[in-house]
């Protein structure tokens, strides 16, 4: 089927899908998760073996764009409710899908971004690549991905990156387990079919129940952690914190804190 804001192509066993709203570094919108969860539907029902997620452009994701940030503020407490569940909805459908996953990072991945690039099985990063989970500096939380970070690289390392919002490169990614490995910009796609290759080479049976059981294991955790992450993360859309920093960021002004 026909996407606005992403293109799925298919080629000898992989499917590749492809942020495509350059001009907006492939931000994400509402349009966007709907497409990304469309297409991960589809490509699940298909006869592809390997998935393969990058961006367009310069950038592969910047995170939320400017015309849905907008859109957060004044929204009703159920409309925050049903935004949160559908951002969890495309993390989980991501971070379980059913066949091996790699992320083509060619550029900043940032905030949500961040999260769809290191929730696939692999993530392959250019060394200019940067990385953040930026929501505390505009009032906002990372609640949905620290369930799954605090997975990936430990308690210590979530709090160091959730609670600061820095930025931090493809190597240090590499080193504290969230990228797999970092590659040239002229070798990253290259690299990628090679890896989607070896993977096709194994028993599809077997990568299937090997993913299945990986994502049987963690469901109970998911499921009490996301429904916490959810609320939390519709909760503090109500807070003066969350409508300055959204405000001050669309601004471009350093914003002016209330809470204590």
């Amino acid at each position: 089927m026909p996407y606005a804001t992403i293109e799925l192509t298919y080629d000898a066993g992989l499917a590749t899908i492809t942020l495509n709203r350059p001009d907006k570094r492939n931000a994400i919108s509402y349009e966007l998760i709907e497409d990304l969860l469309g297409a991960l539907r589809e490509v699940a029902q298909s006869q592809a073996r390997v998935l393969i997620l990058t961006g367009a452009g310069k950038a592969f994701c910047s995170g939320m764009d400017l015309e849905s940030l907008k859109n957060l503020i004044g929204r009703s407490p159920q409309q925050n409710v049903e935004d949160s569940t559908a951002m969890a909805s495309l993390f989980r459908s991501l971070y379980e899908f059913p066949r091996p996953t790699i992320a083509v990072v060619n550029g900043a991945a940032i905030a949500g971004g961040t999260g769809l690039a290191t929730l696939c099985d692999f993530t392959l990063a250019v060394p200019e690549a940067k990385f953040g989970y930026t929501e505390v500096r505009i009032g906002f939380m990372p609640a949905i991905v620290s369930t799954f970070l605090l997975r990936q690289v430990g308690e210590k390392t979530t709090r160091d990156l959730l609670l600061t919002g820095r930025l931090f490169d493809a190597e240090e990614a590499r080193q504290i387990g969230l990228v797999t490995e970092v590659v040239a910009a002229d070798q990253l796609m290259p690299r990628a079919r090679a890896l989607a290759a070896q993977l096709m080479e194994n028993s599809p049976a077997s990568l299937r129940s090997t993913k299945g059981l990986l994502s049987e294991v963690a469901r109970a955790e998911l499921d009490a952690h996301i429904s916490m992450a959810v609320r939390a993360n519709a909760a503090i859309r109500s807070t003066p914190d969350f409508r300055e920093g959204i405000s001050s960021f669309l601004e471009k002004r350093k914003p002016k804190w209330s809470s204590e």
